[in-house]
């Protein structure tokens, strides 16, 4: 008996120590990751007084970050046991869901999935837009770490203090990040706007507001901006989005309806090993790699674009695509849409004395475009499934010309347009999909967008305009109280 526990034990200490190893060694091979950001730096012109050398520096430790609550855990614990844990399941337990989306969560067709509970809050117009909000003062087991506003990111005082200088970034995923990676793109340009203040003397401080959350457009960025943001009274507000209202089929208007990516995913329910694997992956390398592994025979091998049916683009007749009418109510990938909404939050912008920066938005798609079938596996699905049947020329094509739309926008409005798409590498080792970027992509597309703020800053630190001497009115700031609902699907939602 002796014997066998020895043994045993010796089997389970070399597992682990195998393990261990292996674990080290895949997070070694993905350093190059880094490697893959910093060869970049070079050719990223550097902003005046900016240093290469703080593209390694981290921002300050989050403040307002704390432990988890065992109850919240306990909830993780649950989804992710539950069947129905699809990719943004997790996340989605620890929102606070707008209660008039909601309506009866039993008849909800994304809701009803919940595990007999939401938190949710009143919006104050009564309006369904946005559906969520993150939850204030909160850390949830993913590792998102909000603020009073249920922004991401640090504390920030309600009112504006002296010597400062208040950026708000708006947008969707690409704004927010992933909630386990350790910062997003606009903590990391906090970060080093106060870093290149400190290198240059400067007796300002810069705050950083992120109000980006997934899944959401432009219409909800509108309200967000409106009944969010502009209470805090920021003199700059950046948006960055273009991806969720980018649909290619108002060009092919015969096209058969086709689910979303998300939709999509959503129904690979994964069995009990695939959900553990996915739940080791949001810490684990080597998990992430088994991940890969496991799903390398669902592709292409040679990671190219799939083929792909024929079909003719109906491009809008009289429409210039180098210099677009922007009055057209006919232009592609939603975009009246989204300009009817730039205007609202523009105009939101100026009522509070702040200031509108438009930047291009990233995308990761070009006709002849190779991949790697098994590292880049998710890349390939996101454009050969999510965007199905569009072939790469016309996505690339399509993104370039809302790029051209967004420049020209900027240009009659006279804003500063921040071309983020100029700068920003194609390499898909920094990209997770077509959009989002892995940790160090979303670090090196902070450093773009970090190189391209500061002349506005200096010019507006020229003028006098920045840091204000005198802030003007604001709108009230309203309450934001979440509560929690249970229901039962099974029998009467209450």
């Amino acid at each position: 008996m002796r014997n066998v526990l020895k043994n045993s034990l010796l089997v389970i200490v070399t597992i682990v120590l195998c393990t261990v190893a292996a674990e080290a060694m895949v997070r070694w091979l993905e350093a190059g990751d880094d490697r893959s950001a910093r060869q970049y730096l070079e050719k990223i012109p550097l902003a005046s007084g900016v240093e290469r050398a703080w593209f390694a520096e981290d921002p300050p430790p989050l403040p307002n970050r704390h432990a988890v609550p065992a109850e919240w855990r306990a909830l993780d614990r649950e989804i992710d046991l539950s069947g129905v844990s699809g990719a943004t399941r997790r996340a989605d337990a620890f929102k606070a869901w707008n209660s008039v989306f909601v309506g009866d969560p039993c008849q909800h067709p994304y809701l009803k999935d919940a595990p007999g509970r939401l938190f949710v809050y009143d919006p104050p117009d009564g309006a369904p837009r946005p559906p969520y909000r993150f939850l204030p003062d909160a850390t949830t087991p993913i590792g998102l770490v909000t603020n009073a506003y249920g922004f991401r990111g640090p504390p920030v005082p309600v009112a504006r203090q002296p010597k400062t200088i208040r950026i708000a970034f708006v947008g969707a995923s690409t704004t927010v990040a992933s909630h386990h990676f350790p910062y997003s793109y606009p903590e990391y340009v906090g970060g080093w706007l106060n870093q290149w203040a400190a290198a240059k003397k400067l007796d300002v401080r810069f705050e950083v507001l992120n109000a980006g959350r997934e899944s959401i457009n432009s219409v909800d960025i509108a309200a967000i901006m409106r009944d969010e943001v502009a209470p805090l009274a920021p003199d700059l507000v950046v948006y960055y989005e273009g991806a969720n209202q980018f649909s290619l089929r108002s060009l092919v208007p015969k096209l058969p309806p086709q689910p979303s990516y998300a939709e999509l995913m959503e129904r690979k329910q994964p069995n009990a090993f695939e959900r553990v694997l996915a739940d080791l992956a949001y810490s684990s390398a080597l998990a992430r790699r088994l991940q890969a592994l496991l799903a390398s025979g669902e592709v292409k091998k040679d990671g190219g674009e799939w083929t792909k049916p024929d079909y003719k683009l109906n491009w809008p007749a009289g429409l210039d695509e180098r210099d677009p009418d922007l009055a057209r109510t006919d232009l592609p990938v939603n975009l009246p849409t989204i300009l009817h909404d730039l205007d609202s939050i523009r105009a939101a912008t100026t009522e509070v004395g702040s200031e509108l920066a438009l930047a291009s938005f990233v995308w990761l798609v070009s006709e002849g475009m190779v991949l790697d079938p098994e590292r880049h596996r998710a890349i390939l699905e996101y454009l050969n499934v999510g965007y199905s049947p569009f072939r790469y020329r016309d996505l690339e094509r399509l993104a370039a010309f809302q790029n051209r739309v967004f420049a020209k926008y900027a240009a009659e409005h006279n804003l500063a347009f921040l071309d983020v798409s100029k700068w920003m590498p194609r390499d898909p080792n920094l990209f997770i999909d077509a959009i989002h970027g892995t940790p160090e992509g979303v670090r090196l597309r902070g450093w773009v967008m970090f190189q391209l703020l500061v002349p506005l800053i200096e010019r507006h630190l020229a003028d006098g305009a920045w840091p204000k001497k005198d802030f003007p009115s604001a709108p009230a700031l309203q309450p934001f109280k979440p509560r929690q609902i249970t229901f039962d699907c099974g029998k009467t939602a209450g």
